[in-house]
């Protein structure tokens, strides 16, 4: 057994409490004199004693994470942390996902019988939970072989929570094509397709929701539901009885009452199914279950009784209040107000198991009767912080008293480090690679990896626990658990859904509106072709084999493209013109590098140990993307070259992490870091981050701004100047002619496009021999990322960090009561509020309304159009929590990082842009907290399908559906943007930005010296129905991307992948199908030997080549002699051509691969 079980077994207190558990007469049992973390060691040995399963029930979502943390400790993944449903937003229309995936994963290992600890708040039991045997019925095997009814599937689907859509994208959703069903459940992390022959399962597949494509076999797959809610068709309709009844009793009901439940009964009679059917539970069942009734004979642990009792009536009374309100208002019926259990309910279930009360000290309990007492003698571990000889003394006095000493020292080099520091002291240490079976001594320290958040001591035994934390003030919040990221981040498809009405690019006609897809038939042969529309009502149908020329148009701004005329010489005239400005872009950045590889800097020294200690400081694991970068910025530094390096990231994606240990590593070696910021508020929020990454360190850092009297720059400028300032954080303050630097080393630029001309160019004079970071917020598209290879060292983190603690978002109505309820909970907790309203005209009035709403709040406004210094006092005084709510335009949309604000309430936020809404939630969650994101917006009955569409895109968003890859693209836009400056804008405005990136490309490589193919087009015109019919593929706009796909077919590999995609997501390939992909692949080749057009005229085929053309003349000649005249060759006039007679036309596409494969070069 290990060092911590090994004690608590011969200690006689545990012995004690352990025999009362074992005989249920004897609970509950009261454990008085326990402290924190040491409760976490008894729980982790009762359970390894008991080997069964148990439940920590404490006061709060932050005790039970931290209960949790230390739990993990010991009992590594037997404890699981169950989320609290926000029950004040119990009846929001759109949830979460993460609560769900989080609570079935426990519900399902606790239905599975494994023997787990969970870990929750009280408030996490007040929600209603369907009887345990009712709710497996909804957990279902699907397996090879089975044979299924998939309508019934389908129909319990849509009980179970689930929604039917066109294609799966993210979890909660199913689509049925023909025999094939996508499915993807809450509690996986993937989709699943199941593809039937009959009514029997042929295959399960593991399916990659961005590119719809099968990944691996299963042979089975389990289904959960949804949502906690799951019922049978007949319990419909009893709900929807018991809902009319009610309706009725009520003698002066409103007409919202009556319209609101009116919606919810024809939304079960018709959908059976609705966003925040929840609301209505107690509809449903009247016998109910909580999540104590799901356990087979749970210990539970009832963490400091009295504080879960004050806690859950302030809950209830919080629930009470706003339904009551609700009620009054008559927007809810009565019953609902039964829609959670009360804190009586949840004491009822605690005293019908072995029940363990734990407390600090010895105090009357105002709920539970002890049937035993056992009195631990605990303590805290008390060291003084920060000073290692005075904690040498304190664990040296330990020592001298026979304590035997545990010593958590975090990771592998705090150990190393720890060890070193005592033993140079005098005292006994050792180093415990291993904890089981290891016999300790007393009087002397073993030091282990791991971390608590607190120690403690067992004052009787002389057992003490130390934790790192107790030593020093670094408070660590916990690691999180890295998902296996694929390394190129969010995959952008260049297909962009195309819907009819979008502006599109075709590369020899120009812009053009995307009109749709028709079907034309000419000699009796049907295909597909694009409809576009230009200028002056002109039309283009464009053959779906050429459209790899069309591309979905993206310009940098909202502004709508000027239309093209056919023919016209506009087009051709900004081609010619974004094509000179993508050339002198490109020479500039070519030569500024060249130039740069000549200059010799700084050759920086190998990480020391110093180095590696403060990056395990880190609170969290990096993502793979952020080692990478500063791996790439190492090894800049440490080659001797003047480093000029972009760092590009979303926001929160953890750039300033990478930042930091640039500037720490510069510091080592004893040069100073100017890190350069755009706003006073920037700069003192870097200068707070840095302040608190190196405190441990002596590194003296400083800030300059207007914030700052004039006697601190002054000092300031004087340190800098002799070299007693290391690191300076400012804003362009620092480019003043008064700055001068002992020994600069390295400058961090963040966000240097908000940087103006002035500024730019003194940045470029000391871009000449100093290294330079610049920090990008936005994410720079992989295409141009790609093409500035060679000429701008580049870093990417294209991946988020896994969110902290994810944010809770609701989109619900407009309405004040919620608004209040949200401000409240967030003030409860001493937070402060963000309120999105993006109107500047009556922002003012709209404070004020606030204002009265909730009176004892400190409200204030902020908006783009006030002055620099007025929007920075505010945005001040909101930092040092002056202001409670700050009522704001999307200004806040840009880097500020508060972590005390940890809820945002959007008003209209039906009328934001994904990527808007993406980054203004990613404002708060920025701290251990858990926290909301309101969605709002008015509810229009009238209009209400509207309403329910709107609701669906941001519901998308909140899941991170398609709208998250929509929001990145819209990044990237102004990413390429940022990089290329200004003046490229236009240009890249004017031919769409796949296309100027094109050109970029090709000058780039101009440049480089490498060949660049002059483009041309293959026109193909064969007498076949190539087409895909809607039978096989129904919905538009998977059947345009299915085209793109197809289109950019350009090898045999390709071919075949197409084939399986196709076979995979939509089963057996029509032969109009399978003509499509061959005529494609015919192109590819034909394209290869310079083949301009390939025509079919009755028996014979055509094909015209280039001038240049990759044909051998050799192979040709020797073809034309043995083909006996049936190939023929023309080369007077013209293009030249082949003239080729077909053997069979049936087969003419198979004749005419093997003719190109014989003639190529």
């Amino acid at each position: 057994m290990n060092i911590f079980y090994d004690f608590l077994k011969e200690n006689k207190n545990f012995n004690k409490l352990k025999n009362y558990i074992s005989d249920k007469s004897h609970t509950p049992v009261l454990a008085s004199g326990v402290i924190d973390t040491q409760k976490a060691h008894l729980i982790a040995g009762l359970n390894l004693e008991f080997n069964n399963s148990s439940m920590v029930i404490t006061n709060s979502e932050l005790k039970a994470k931290e209960i949790y943390n230390d739990l993990k400790f010991f009992m590594k993944d037997k404890v699981m942390l169950y989320p609290a449903n926000d029950v004040i937003f119990y009846w929001a229309d759109v949830k979460s996902l993460d609560i769900i995936k989080q609570r079935f994963e426990i519900i399902s290992k606790i239905l599975n019988g494994e023997k787990i600890t969970v870990v929750l708040s009280a408030e996490a039991l007040f929600d209603r939970l369907v009887p345990a045997d009712i709710f497996k019925e909804f957990i279902f095997d699907i397996n090879t072989g089975d044979q299924i009814d998939i309508n019934e599937v389908c129909q319990k689907l849509v009980l179970m929570g689930y929604e039917r859509c066109e294609m799966v994208e993210g979890q909660g959703q199913f689509a049925l094509r023909g025999g094939i069903l996508d499915i993807f459940s809450s509690v996986n992390t993937h989709a699943v397709r199941i593809e039937l022959w009959g009514d029997e399962v042929d295959s399960i597949r593991i399916l990659d929701t961005v590119s719809q494509r099968s990944i691996e076999n299963a042979k089975s797959i389990k289904i959960y539901p949804m949502r906690e809610l799951v019922y049978h068709n007949d319990d419909v309709e009893k709900a929807i009885d018991n809902i009319k009844s009610e309706l009725k009793a009520i003698k002066n009901k409103s007409d919202q009452l009556k319209i609101s439940t009116d919606e919810a009964i024809e939304k079960l009679s018709t959908l059976r199914s609705f966003s925040g059917v929840e609301k209505y539970f107690t509809y449903f069942y009247s016998e109910t279950s909580t999540l104590i009734d799901y356990f087979d004979n749970p210990i539970i642990f009832v963490d400091e009784p009295n504080r879960v009792q004050e806690h859950c009536k302030f809950i209830t009374n919080e629930f009470v209040n706003s339904i009551e309100s609700r009620i009054d208002k008559g927007t809810m019926l009565p019953n609902q107000l039964n829609m959670i259990y009360t804190y009586d309910d949840i004491i009822v279930k605690v005293e019908n198991n072995t029940s363990v009360l734990m407390t600090s000290l010895m105090t009357t309990l105002n709920d539970y009767k002890p049937k035993e007492l056992v009195d631990f003698q605990v303590k805290a571990t008390a060291l003084v912080k920060n000073d290692m000889n005075l904690i040498a003394e304190d664990l040296g006095y330990l020592c001298k008293n026979d304590y035997k000493i545990i010593f958590l020292a975090g990771g592998h080099t705090h150990c190393e480090r720890m060890l070193l520091d005592l033993q140079e002291r005098g005292l006994s240490a050792v180093y415990l690679e291993n904890i089981e079976n290891v016999q300790i001594q007393q009087g002397i320290i073993y030091i282990t990896r791991g971390s608590l958040s607190h120690g403690f001591e067992y004052i009787r035994d002389k057992f003490a626990v130390v934790s790192e934390k107790d030593a020093f003030s670094e408070s660590k919040k916990s690691k999180r658990k890295q998902k296996n990221k694929s390394k190129d981040g969010v995959a952008i498809q260049n297909i962009s859904d195309l819907k009819v009405g979008d502006y599109v690019v075709h590369e020899n006609h120009g812009i053009g509106i995307f009109k749709g897809i028709e079907q034309i038939i000419t000699d009796g042969v049907s295909k597909d072709y694009i409809k576009i529309g230009y200028a002056k009502e002109d039309v283009l149908y464009v053959a779906i084999n050429q459209m790899d020329m069309v591309q979905k148009y993206i310009g940098g701004e909202a502004t709508k493209p000027k239309l093209n005329r056919l023919g016209g010489a506009s087009w051709e005239k900004a081609k010619a013109r974004a094509k000179q400005a993508a050339y002198i872009s490109a020479k500039e950045l070519v030569e500024l590098y060249a130039e740069r590889q000549k200059v010799h800097g700084f050759k920086y020294s190998a990480d020391t140990l110093w180095q590696r200690e403060f990056e395990e400081e880190f609170e969290y694991d990096e993502t793979d993307d952020q080692l990478t970068s500063i791996a790439e910025i190492k090894e800049d530094m440490e080659s001797g070259k003047v480093m000029d390096r972009l760092l590009c990231g979303d926001v929160g994606f953890g750039k300033t992490e990478v930042a930091i240990r640039a500037a720490f590593k510069t510091v080592q070696d004893s040069k100073q870091v100017a890190y350069l910021v755009p706003t006073t508020i920037l700069a003192r929020q870097h200068y707070m981050t840095f302040a608190e990454r190196m405190e441990n360190y002596p590194i003296h850092i400083e800030m300059m701004s207007r914030f700052r009297t004039p006697k601190q720059q002054k000092e300031t400028i004087e340190n800098l100047k002799t070299g007693k300032t290391d690191i300076v954080i400012g804003t362009h303050r620092i480019l003043s002619k008064d700055m001068n630097f002992k020994d600069l080393g390295l400058v961090i630029i963040d966000e240097e496009q908000r940087f103006g001309v002035k500024h730019k160019d003194k940045l470029k004079e000391l871009r000449k021999n100093v290294n330079v970071l610049t920090l990008s917020a936005t994410p720079i598209p992989r295409t141009l990322h790609m093409s500035m290879t060679g000429i701008r060292d580049m870093s990417v983190l294209a991946e988020p960090p896994n969110e902290r603690i994810p944010i809770q978002t609701y989109v619900l109505d407009y309405d004040p009561e919620c608004i209040k309820d949200a401000i409240h909970r967030e003030l409860a907790r001493n937070g402060q509020v963000y309120f999105l309203h993006n109107r500047v005209t009556n922002i003012a009035e709209t404070t004020a309304k606030l204002q009265a709403l909730v009176p004892e709040a400190r409200f204030a406004f902020a908006h783009g159009q006030m002055s620099q210094r007025e929007l920075e006092d505010i945005m001040m005084d909101f930092m040092d929590g002056e202001i409670d709510v700050l009522v704001c335009t999307t200004i806040i949309e840009t880097g500020l990082d508060i972590p005390n604000v940890n809820t945002i309430i959007i008003s209209d936020a039906d009328r934001m842009g994904l990527s808007q809404l993406y980054q203004l939630r990613g404002r708060v969650g920025r701290s251990t907290r858990t926290s909301y994101a309101y969605l709002m917006y008015a509810r229009n009955k009238v209009l209400n399908t509207d309403a329910e569409k709107r609701l669906q895109t941001i519901k998308e968003f909140t899941e991170f559906g398609s709208g998250f890859r929509v929001a990145m693209k819209d990044l990237e836009i102004r990413g390429a943007g940022n990089l290329l400056g200004a003046e490229q804008h236009g240009h890249m405005d004017s031919v769409g930005y796949e296309l100027y990136c094109k050109l970029l490309n090709e000058a780039v490589m101009e440049l480089k010296g490498e060949t660049v193919v002059t483009e041309f087009e293959t026109l193909i015109d064969i007498k076949l129905n190539a087409f895909i019919p809607p039978a096989y593929i129904a919905s538009e706009e998977q059947k345009l991307e299915m085209y793109k796909k197809i289109s950019l077919i350009s090898n045999l590999d390709d071919y075949y992948d197409v084939q399986e995609e196709l076979e995979d997501r939509y089963g057996d390939i029509p032969r109009a199908v399978n003509n499509l992909i061959d005529v494609a692949y015919v192109k590819a080749e034909a394209h290869k030997i310079g083949a301009v057009n390939v025509k079919q005229i009755k028996d014979k085929v055509l094909i015209y080549f280039k001038t240049d053309a990759n044909v051998s003349g050799e192979k040709l000649m020797k073809l034309i002699g043995e083909s006996r005249g049936r190939i023929l060759f023309t080369s007077t006039g013209g293009e030249p051509y082949l003239t080729y007679k077909l053997k069979d036309e049936k087969h003419i596409l198979d004749e005419i691969k093997t003719l190109i494969k014989e003639i190529s070069a």
